[in-house]
């Protein structure tokens, strides 16, 4: 893995969202690859055991008899003896005949709960299912206390490895549209838990998909498509070529119940630029990945190289092109574009992604305006970091006369 200093004694892939169809699709193949990609990254690694992984709910898209099977028969084609498979029902899963026949499906055809306490290595795993859609109720909640308390008793300063499917209400990013806080007042009596979730299909290198304040969070993406939590971009919640989408994390722990975290690219097969390092999950004092990161000075810049263009398509609509601009740490996240008039009042506005989550981003981007009454323009782009601050310099275009 990316940190050759780290000598673990535990290994596991966490994924979430990879909603099988009924006919072959494109998630198959990519959930066909996240196992043997599981498996090939431990090849040239001291430790070289994939323990186990976790799949933190709605691996079909509607919970039929058809997908639930056919995600069985892709684990017991590619996963290996030795390596612990846990599978966790959530919303999809319930969409075809409703929960309980979900539950039946998943006895059945897993051979497995849909609450599980395991111990892999020497560390607590426990996973939650979801009821009634994506909530938690009195069983979970009883289920969840008791593993825990449990877990805590074992060793108290060893992470807790926890799992269900939404995300922790106002943690990760996506826990806004996509959070639920029915467990919250459980977990956070244990900091030492590292809790994975899903649902919001949000890409997990993004620097927010981690998220330390009780205890530890993190997202684990989609195999399907991306989707955001941010409303204000004009084509909405999901991304522009939100399909390629095939992210999953690798989680590592050693001796001393230290824990490396990395996220990783299905489609380009790469660890994104992040390592995810929590070296006390017991102590709240020595969590870095808080909400102290959105206070900070460093803003996104535009370098010397950078360019805009503004032109007239011909259909009549205005083009701005764009160079990227740049963070010292982290990737850039969007843009607002603006179309300025004659007098610089803003005509017409955009606010686009940067493309941050596909792991070979574009060095360009653009945008088109149109239903602009005729004058002079000119366009301005500001580009915006993770943490809420915007570009030190601004990009300006040359004038347009339409």
């Amino acid at each position: 893995m990316n940190d050759r200093s780290f000598n673990p004694i535990l290994r596991f892939t966490v994924l979430s969202d990879v909603h099988y169809k009924d006919e072959h699709s494109v998630e198959r193949e990519r959930m066909e690859s996240a196992i043997k990609t599981s498996y090939n990254l431990c090849k040239n690694e001291s430790y070289k055991n994939m323990d186990a992984i976790y799949i933190v709910g709605d691996y079909s898209d509607r919970g039929t008899e058809k997908q639930m099977t056919a995600f069985k028969e892709t684990l017991d084609s590619f996963v290996k003896p030795g390596t612990t498979v846990n599978v966790s029902v959530a919303s999809h899963e319930f969409f075809s005949e409703g929960e309980e026949a979900a539950l039946e499906k998943l006895r059945r055809i897993f051979k497995q709960e849909p609450d599980t306490h395991r111990i892999i290595n020497g560390f607590h795993f426990i996973s939650v299912s979801c009821t009634e859609g994506c909530h938690f109720r009195e069983p979970q909640r009883d289920f969840a206390e008791k593993a825990l308390k449990e877990a805590a008793a074992d060793n108290p300063r060893k992470p807790i490895f926890f799992f269900q499917h939404p995300h922790i209400e106002d943690t990760v990013y996506g826990s806004i549209a996509w959070g639920e806080d029915e467990l919250n007042d459980i977990l956070c009596n244990y900091p030492q838990i590292i809790d994975f979730s899903g649902h919001s299909h949000a890409p997990i290198n993004d620097p927010r998909s981690i998220h330390q304040k009780h205890f530890t969070c993190l997202g684990t993406g989609t195999l399907s498509y991306f989707e955001g939590d941010e409303f204000d971009k004009y084509y909405g919640t999901c991304f522009p070529d939100c399909h390629k989408a095939a992210q999953m994390l690798v989680v590592e722990a050693d001796i001393n119940g230290r824990v490396r975290i990395y996220p990783y690219d299905l489609i380009t097969e790469n660890f994104f630029p992040y390592v995810w390092k929590i070296d006390e999950p017991w102590n709240i004092d020595s969590f870095i990945y808080t909400d102290e990161r959105y206070k900070t000075n460093e803003k996104p810049y535009f370098d010397d190289g950078s360019f805009i263009n503004i032109d007239k398509t011909h259909d009549g609509k205005i083009k701005v092109v764009f160079s990227q601009a740049k963070t010292d740490n982290d990737y850039v996240k969007g843009y607002n574009v603006y179309i300025k008039d004659v007098n610089g009042l803003v005509a017409a506005n955009k606010n686009i992604w940067s493309d941050y989550y596909f792991y070979e981003m574009p060095e360009t981007l653009s945008v088109e305006f149109e239903g602009l009454k005729s004058g002079e323009y000119h366009a301005e782009v500001r580009a915006e970091s993770f943490w809420k601050t915007v570009s030190k310099n601004n990009l300006v275009s040359d004038k347009i006369i339409i």
